[in-house]
């Protein structure tokens, strides 16, 4: 082989790895949002179970899973309380 092409071949592996751990993060982080906002519906729809017993309900809408895929189960937990306190 040609020692241009070896060290073109290098250059190529160097830039994907930079490209790659340049671009993990955000992939990690949207990662966790998806989990998060998949565990706070799951969160929401068993409140919701149980809370048919006790005429409460909270709605599962595109807002109230950004805020449990933000901030997790303390979203949940929010989402609760102001729909205990501020009857939203």
């Amino acid at each position: 082989m040609d020692s241009k092409f070896i060290l073109i071949f290098l250059a190529c592996i160097g830039i994907i790895l930079l490209f790659g751990k340049t671009f993990l993060w955000p992939v990690k982080k949207v990662a966790k949002f998806i989990g998060n906002s998949i565990l706070g519906a799951l969160l929401i729809f068993i409140i919701n179970l149980v809370g048919v017993s006790f005429n409460f309900h909270i709605g599962l809408n595109i807002v109230t899973s950004i805020i449990v895929g933000i901030l997790g189960i303390p979203g949940a937990v929010l989402l609760v309380i102001l729909k205990i306190f501020c009857n939203l």
